[in-house]
């Protein structure tokens, strides 16, 4: 089966690879994203393709990027935290690095790589979480992506938690990221050593005595030598995590879920915490299957090996 590019855009940088059937890495680049122009990530885009395609024999170029994709694979419609709107990505790229170009959401892209080649292979039904600055996703059914009418569906990280909560970045109140993410897990931490600086004494320590300069990496480091606080506050983000996946499990019924993102890599100790709530949560929880929750294991070459795959001619 032929090699194929997936091309990773996020908001500092363009990871690219080539990536042959079985989902191996064959080679990859990085390269600076120019967040605040359109043309310098288009060109980022291409000279990363070009780059690869000139060392390997490849038959196709995925793009995964962070916003909304139509539901023809080919326009991106609106990227966050990018400077591009309605930027037909395919007609742009076919033309300069000479192959089919298939652009999807980053989120979906992954979900498709661990599907395929990690953690939920050999499942028909799977849903991805990335736990990360937000909280994103992907959802397979069948063995096909879901990408709903207009290609934008998925965006679990906004599905309403707590009416009338805390303000969104998309405008929402209460949207399930503000609960259960990376930026959470940070506020939670910071507002603990403000309030009961005795429960956060390591944390405070990590941070050099301030707790607005606490950061994730230092929660992760706290947990992990055991601290009683840093492990609460993993407690409490797993629990956000683990009721949101019992709603996900009543309406998708998956046999998976993969947990993604930064914040995964504490491992059991959030994933502990995330399957002891959705078992309190599931509905009818005695009386039927549970899914497997399980951590992501193509880490930060997900986008890439997804984008290629979904790139590859069937």
């Amino acid at each position: 089966m032929s090699a194929t590019i997936g091309v990773d855009v996020g908001g500092t940088k363009i990871a690219a690879g080539v990536v042959d059937g079985d989902g191996r890495v064959l080679e990859r680049i990085r390269i600076a994203t120019p967040a605040s122009s359109t043309s310098g990530i288009e060109e980022g885009i291409a000279q990363a393709a070009a780059t690869l395609a000139s060392r390997h024999d490849v038959a196709a170029l995925g793009v995964a990027i962070a916003g909304f994709v139509d539901e023809k694979r080919s326009t991106l419609r609106f990227a966050p935290n990018l400077a591009m709107k309605d930027r037909p990505l395919r007609a742009l790229l076919e033309p300069r690095v000479g192959l089919p170009v298939v652009v999807e959401n980053d989120a979906n892209a992954a979900a498709w790589g661990e599907f395929r080649f990690g953690g939920g292979r050999g499942v028909d039904d799977m849903v991805l979480i990335t736990v990360g600055t937000g909280l994103g996703g992907g959802i397979i059914l069948g063995g096909r992506l879901l990408r709903g009418a207009y290609g934008a569906a998925a965006e679990l990280g906004h599905v309403r938690a707590v009416p009338e909560g805390h303000l969104c970045g998309c405008g929402k109140r209460g949207c399930w990221e503000q609960y259960a993410s990376g930026t959470a897990l940070v506020s939670a931490a910071r507002a603990l050593a403000r309030n009961h600086p005795g429960s956060a004494a390591r944390l405070l320590e990590l941070a050099g005595g301030k707790a607005e300069v606490i950061e994730g990496v230092m929660v992760s480091q706290a947990a992990r030598e055991g601290d009683a606080g840093a492990l609460a506050l993993f407690g409490e983000l797993g629990r956000w995590l683990g009721e949101g996946i019992a709603d996900v499990a009543d309406v998708l019924d998956p046999a998976v879920v993969v947990i993604g993102g930064g914040v995964s890599e504490v491992g059991e100790l959030l994933l502990g915490p995330t399957r002891d709530a959705f078992a309190g949560q599931l509905s009818a929880s005695a009386h039927r299957p549970h899914l497997r929750i399980t951590v992501a294991e193509l880490g930060n070459d997900a986008g890439i090996i997804g984008a290629a795959d979904l790139a590859r001619p069937r």
